[in-house]
């Protein structure tokens, strides 16, 4: 049959890369979420024991009829259906002859007498069911040959969105019930769902995930509604002009810009598989590196792969333009849980989004509180496992922008920041537009400041620093940088991730947080350097700087927790550009902590600096 994005054409190049990973393994098994017309698991069930999945009732029993059809033999039945239903001339006014031809309707689908058949070949395959005279894998191949059949003698363009207005020399030939292709292997398991993959996605055990989801607005609920329909066999109340019936429950988000992306990241979340492979079109909402980024965060940097095939698309006068057309084909080994580290949207100063597993691998093992005392952009409380986390920073500003990727909705945050982009024609470099956004954020009081705006703002500013004057007014120049595809999945992974764990968010002193600390705590300092210097620690700006005397005040209150037996780590610079901090040697040599250095860390101004760990226990190997 006709249907939109169909693999065939690259099922061979599917087959090589799983060949290349030695992975056509027959003890594994092979999820195809989006089965769409089945030629992906038809084709892979000679390998696999096979799962399926789509949101289309019509496309998991067409794809299940397919996948079983060799073992079809209809001994219950006791004769061929194909020669019975194609020897006689029955008819039946049913659904499809009152519908979808011009007999009650003006629409064009079918002529009278194939619609008339199609409700008889429609009818009989169900008394045969009910029978008891078909078994189940019977039932959906002959549901599976009556859509294929259907497909051969429709007037339409190749979906059924809508019928053409004048018949085409094959829907005026009269329908024969024919077999659906299918490869001539038996399938070893096959289970079939019937959901939205973000729906059961945590469910599914599953080696192999292969995704190929839509990647335009086209819903296919409503270019196949008739399908669905035939299938369900349940006569819906339609509508006047094309006859579908409701899409409402077939809609998908993964053909809306935005929450594609949202629940991509969602999907390589969650699942149990080892191994992810996916198709996906140049054309579609989603771009290369978007997908690339988000692999990469939850598989395998090493085992990456992206394979470009070029291929030939329709176009008519009206489109014909010079824009090559690519199905790119992706797979990556997925990283075990404790591997995978968020980062934040925010591109901060000192940030620790390079050496986060490090801190996290020299953590305690025995705390159920965690507090972020100087959190910044949260990239390393964002990756704590334990009961509380609090995140704190002195910056108001910067707590409320993180505090917003929890509270917010992330589609309605990505829609807010593209309409803000919009609004003020920010891009990158374009000084005008930036400070129009930054002067009317600036305009507005403290109170009513829209923590979103600032994060776009903050985007197109200058290395994305965060820098305010003495009045708290935004002041960061322009910059080169933009709301690019890289910061999207971060903003979109960080921001599910926040929202599923529950965060307590402070903006006060370090020395405040005394209060919230227990016995059960974990503490991590990660203050400003005193060998270094960022906009947003110089003193200058409406908040405390850093100096010796402010230092010294840090290690005084990180003496009083070791005295009290609670747990710290700093992380800090000991030596910069040759300068050496002989003040933080001193403190750390006369209360015998421990120093993990880190080496050279890489800061967002392409400076390196030399990274230590400061701690106050026994690691725990």
């Amino acid at each position: 049959m006709r249907y939109l994005g169909n693999k065939e054409s690259i099922l061979c190049e599917i087959e090589n890369l799983l060949c290349q990973k030695n992975l056509l393994q027959n003890e594994l098994s092979f999820f195809d979420c989006f089965c769409g017309s089945g030629s992906v698991s038809d084709y892979f069930k000679r390998y696999y024991d096979v799962i399926i999945n789509d949101n289309l009732t019509w496309s998991t029993i067409y794809t299940k009829g397919r996948v079983c059809a060799v073992n079809c033999k209809f001994n219950k039945l006791g004769f061929d259906p194909f020669d019975y239903l194609n020897s006689n001339n029955n008819t039946l006014k049913g659904f499809m002859y009152r519908t979808y031809a011009p007999t009650e309707t003006n629409r064009m689908y079918f002529t009278p007498e194939n619609a008339a058949r199609i409700d008889y070949f429609r009818w009989q395959i169900e008394e045969w069911n009910k029978e008891n005279r078909l078994t189940e894998e019977e039932y959906c191949f002959l549901l599976s040959c009556l859509i294929e059949s259907v497909s051969d003698i429709s007037n339409t363009a190749g979906v059924y969105g809508a019928y053409l207005k004048k018949w085409d020399a094959r829907a005026l030939k009269p329908i024969i019930f024919n077999k659906v292709n299918f490869q001539d292997y038996p399938c070893n398991s096959l289970t079939t769902y019937n959901s939205k993959i973000e729906d059961i996605i945590e469910d599914i055990e599953c080696d192999i995930l292969y995704m190929d989801p839509p990647y335009t607005q086209n819903q296919y609920g409503t270019q196949y509604h008739l399908l669905e329909t035939l299938i369900l066999n349940d006569n819906p109340t339609v509508s006047k002009i094309t006859g579908s019936r409701s899409t409402a429950p077939m809609r998908s988000d993964w053909s809306k810009e935005y929450k594609v992306n949202i629940l991509f990241d969602r999907i390589l979340a969650k699942t149990k598989a080892k191994y992810i492979i996916m198709s996906y079109n140049n054309d579609g909402f989603m771009s290369k590196e978007y997908i690339e980024a988000a692999l990469k965060r939850y598989g395998k940097p090493d085992t990456y792969i992206c394979k470009k095939i070029e291929y030939k698309k329709y176009q008519n006068w009206k489109s014909q333009n010079k824009k090559k057309h690519f199905e790119y084909l992706f797979f990556v080994e997925k990283k075990t849980v404790d591997n995978i580290f968020y980062e934040s949207p925010l591109n901060y100063i000192g940030n620790k989004s390079k050496i986060v597993n490090k801190i996290i691998k020299y953590s305690p093992k025995d705390f159920s509180k965690f507090i972020d005392a100087f959190g910044g952009g949260f990239n390393v409380g964002i990756n704590i496992t334990t009961d509380t986390i609090i995140y704190n920073d002195i910056n108001l500003f910067v707590t409320d922008i993180i505090r917003s990727f929890k509270d917010y909705d992330t589609y309605e945050y990505l829609v807010y920041v593209k309409k803000m982009i919009r609004k003020f024609g920010l891009e990158k470099g374009n000084s005008e537009a930036y400070k129009n956004a930054r002067d009317y954020y600036n305009s507005c009081s403290i109170s009513k400041r829209d923590s979103r705006l600032l994060f776009t703002i903050i985007l197109y500013g200058f290395q994305q620093q965060i820098r305010f004057n003495s009045n708290y007014e935004f002041n960061n120049p322009v910059g080169l940088r933009w709301f690019n595809d890289k910061v999207l999945e971060k903003m979109i992974s960080f921001s599910r991730k926040i929202k599923e764990t529950d965060f307590k968010f402070l903006s006060t002193s370090y020395d405040e947080l005394i209060k919230y600390i227990d016995n059960n705590t974990f503490v991590y300092f990660d203050p400003p350097y005193k060998l270094t210097t960022g906009a947003y620690n110089d003193g200058k700006r409406g908040f405390d700087g850093w100096n010796e005397d402010l230092e010294n005040k840090l290690f005084a209150f990180a003496d009083m927790l070791t005295k009290n037996s609670i747990k710290f780590v700093l992380s800090y610079v000991i030596e910069h550009k040759g300068i050496k901090n002989d003040n933080l040697l001193k403190w750390v040599n006369n209360n015998h902590y421990s120093i993990i250095k880190l080496g050279d860390v890489l800061g967002i101004s392409g400076s390196k600096r030399k990274e230590v760990l400061i701690i106050n226990y026994d690691v725990q190997q």
